[in-house]
């Protein structure tokens, strides 16, 4: 059974920073390319950021926060991170981690077959 829980969510001032981390059970992680996305009240989910499989040489971004957000991942520990800096109120948004067993880079939902549970990000203007 596939489980991706993520955490680290919160309340966070403008320009703050918050690490979210998403720890997989259930697949060979290491063989798993890992996505962030975000979904805001009255709005679509959205991709945010992807990590390649095995060493994670190859990340994708979306252009909204490419220099503010950093994906890596820690295969030994089975776990992606997202670190996310300099935060802005439009950051706020539920956040879910994906997992898909594929050697590309996927950036849409559709491509993802399993989520987590989101954890709440709030950014505070």
């Amino acid at each position: 059974q596939v489980q991706l829980v993520e955490s680290g969510g919160g309340l966070v001032q403008a320009g703050g920073s918050l690490r979210l981390s998403c720890a997989a059970s259930g697949v060979t992680f290491v063989t798993y390319a890992m996505g962030w996305f975000r979904q805001a009240p009255g709005k679509e989910r959205e991709f945010v950021a992807a990590i390649r499989a095995w060493s994670g040489g190859r990340t994708n971004y979306a252009d909204s926060v490419k220099g503010r957000f950093t994906i890596s991942r820690d295969n030994g520990k089975n776990t992606v991170y997202l670190q996310m800096n300099s935060l802005r109120p439009e950051d706020t948004a539920v956040y879910y981690c994906a997992a898909q067993s594929t050697v590309g880079l996927p950036s849409r939902t559709y491509e993802y077959d399993y989520w987590g549970q989101g954890t709440q990000v709030t950014v505070s203007s």
